[in-house]
């Protein structure tokens, strides 16, 4: 594929399948987070995360992937890593190889996954204590400080930093830009990588590489009309506006808001804040960062109308353009509001998306925790689709770009350059390859929130949450989503009365909570939260059981397409090596559980027996998601059947 290939036909073809550890004291770094100033609390935050260090992931699914994600991480040479900007900037590339797939040499947007990996190595080192992922950062971050102090010799402005010309983004301001390059995409993932290395592992040569970097931008930007700006954001431009507002909240400085605010797509914002939704057609990985920044500014200034583009945003794409796993898209594009069933392809569900969705997510949470909906959605996305992105026979954990929805579809596509199937240790470097590395070294910092003294439980995953600022730990146990129980022991300084408040899923009827083997009394409404107030003692102990059942979901568009689901767990047919020319029709009736200790079900569809299981686990084989059921639906339609009672 030539180097000049356009953006847009980079992205039309993306779905098409292709037949150094550091000696000694660390350089500009101390002790994580000695050097970072305390982060600015957003206005309008009602519930606060705690910081990775807190919670750790015990034996699970989700510890294998991260463990597969780490050892990827350990593996990779930053060295070759670094191979394009140390030529860009005129530097020597040591010998080290250049890398393949979307930061080969001649790719337009190279130098992009540099800051996802930045982001990776300082969260599992927050996560973990992983030295030699620290080290790696660390390594980097001093390679990135040397290039950009070569600026003059290479003929580039102070602070600039990337792997290609800074005359791209001349071409970029004048319009001329023909190469499929997105320039301030690049930059984004720099600054954020910089961003995360600087709060994760303390260093202060990061922050100062990222200052500069972010001082670049400004001044660029600084010279263009409001107009120029505005014709400028039509090439993609990542999360520039998320970034800066960050910095402004990390670092208590205006500038970086101000930055920030240039970088408000009107052609986007305006409808969304109007409640619009015009998303049919856009390209979607393009905007979900913008309503990320959105949710960020409005922490940053108070402007309701930020808030409100975030929160519309939300809920147009989750409400009309979001498949049962919880991902959207086709072909990197948003379809009309409500066009499921019509788009059943092999190119559905770009993992980015999804990813970004739970940020923003995460984001409206904060702002509203009342509303148990969003962390509905948040469970729906992270359990179904992002799981099993990854694959699990692969010891480096590579993933999956898109989740193939089409009837007989199975994991692994991805674009044509880059390998076509899984990511890859050198030759892929897609976007989804870095927010993989992101959401694996990351998958726990959602499950806990905390309102003063209150705790928030909204994720039901083995964990051990160490409340420092209390002296409390809690410990998660449990078997779910195969078991509908999960248990919460508290030790540690747990004396005196505070509340904890736990997520009863809308999936769910019929839910309890006890203490210490007691019933509580309390309300337990799908869709809310259920609070626990009380004076606590050190080994209390909370069980909280959430009955599941099977239940239909129909597609928006077509009532006769429904997915399978068990409580918050879509399940998807076994068709082996097979082709399905169409979508089965499924015996709705015939829907059984057949494992105790596993989801395990059967079905009649098409007249036959079909094996069923979750689909995150839907790995090596051909699937289903959808159904015909060959009758038309009112809605979602719920169906039980014996095997899927409680105690089966």
């Amino acid at each position: 594929m030539s180097p000049s290939v356009s953006r847009r036909h980079l992205l039309r073809t993306a779905g098409a399948t292709a037949v150094v550890s550091a000696a000694g004291p660390l350089a500009g770094s101390s002790p994580a987070g000695a050097a970072v100033p305390p982060r600015v609390t957003g206005i309008g935050v009602s519930a606060s995360p705690f910081t990775l260090g807190q919670v750790r992931l015990t034996e699970s699914r989700w510890l294998d992937n991260q463990n597969r994600t780490q050892a990827y991480l350990r593996f990779v040479d930053p060295d070759r890593l670094l191979y394009n900007f140390r030529a860009n900037h005129g530097l020597s590339t040591g010998g080290a190889a250049a890398t393949g797939g979307w930061d080969a040499p001649t790719f337009p947007f190279r130098t992009h996954v540099q800051g996802h990996f930045l982001t990776a190595w300082a969260q599992l080192y927050a996560v973990t204590g992983d030295t030699t992922c620290r080290d790696k950062a660390v390594h980097m971050v001093a390679e990135l400080a040397r290039c950009q102090a070569n600026n003059s010799a290479a003929g580039f402005s102070t602070g600039y930093l990337s792997g290609y010309p800074e005359s791209e983004f001349t071409a970029l301001e004048e319009r001329t830009l023909d190469n499929g390059n997105v320039p301030y995409y690049t930059i984004h993932k720099t600054l954020t990588g910089l961003l995360d290395v600087w709060r994760h592992i303390g260093s202060t040569q990061a922050r100062d590489v990222l200052l500069a970097l972010a001082g670049w931008v400004d001044r660029r930007t600084a010279r263009l009309s409001g107009g120029q700006m505005q014709t400028m954001l039509e090439t993609e431009f990542g999360g520039m506006n998320t970034v800066l507002a960050d910095l402004y909240l990390q670092t208590g400085d205006t500038r970086w808001l101000t930055v920030a605010r240039r970088f408000d797509h009107a052609a986007v914002f305006d409808p969304l804040a109007a409640g619009q939704d015009r998303l049919d057609g856009l390209h979607a990985n393009t905007q979900v960062p913008k309503w990320i920044g959105a949710a960020r500014e409005y922490g940053a200034t108070g402007t309701t109308r930020y808030r409100d583009i975030a929160t519309n945003a939300w809920n147009a794409c989750v409400g009309t353009h979001t498949y049962a796993i919880g991902g959207n898209s086709q072909a990197e594009h948003f379809r009309a509001p409500n066009a499921i069933a019509a788009y059943l392809k092999q190119d559905t569900c770009e993992s980015c998306n999804t990813f970004n969705m739970l940020t923003l997510t995460r984001e409206l949470f904060m702002l509203d925790p009342d509303r148990a909906a969003l962390f509905d959605f948040y469970e729906q996305a992270w359990l179904n689709q992002m799981i099993g992105q990854q694959n699990p026979a692969d010891r480096h954990g590579h993933v999956t770009y898109f989740t193939p929805l089409e009837p007989g579809g199975r994991r692994g596509v991805g674009p044509a350059w880059g390998g076509g199937t899984w990511s890859t240790d050198y030759d892929s470097f897609w976007c989804c390859q870095g927010t993989g590395l992101e959401m694996h070294t990351r998958l726990m910092d959602s499950v806990y929130f905390h309102t003063g003294t209150t705790l928030i439980v909204n994720l039901f995953v083995p964990s051990v949450l160490t409340w420092s600022q209390r002296g409390i730990t809690v410990t998660q146990t449990t078997s779910f989503p195969v078991g509908d129980t999960t248990t919460l022991r508290i030790t540690g300084d747990a004396a005196g009365t505070w509340a904890m408040r736990i997520r009863i899923p809308g999936w769910t009827s019929g839910a309890t909570v006890a203490v210490n083997g007691v019933a509580q009394d309390i309300a337990t409404t799908p869709g809310s939260y259920a609070t626990v107030t009380r004076s606590w003692a050190a080994g209390d102990t909370v069980t909280v059981r959430l009955p599941m059942r099977v239940v239909l979901r129909a597609a928006n568009d077509d009532p006769d397409v429904v997915a399978v689901t068990y409580g918050p767990t879509v399940l998807s047919g076994d068709y082996g090596d097979r082709s399905l020319a169409s979508l089965p029709v499924l015996d709705t009736s015939s829907v059984t559980r057949t494992g105790g200790s596993s989801l395990a079900f059967t079905a009649v569809a098409d007249g036959s027996t079909v094996g069923l299981g979750p689909f995150h686990d839907a790995h090596g084989h051909n699937y289903t998601v959808y159904w015909k059921t060959g009758r038309p639906q009112a809605g979602a339609a719920s169906v039980e059947s014996a095997g899927a009672r409680e105690g089966s």
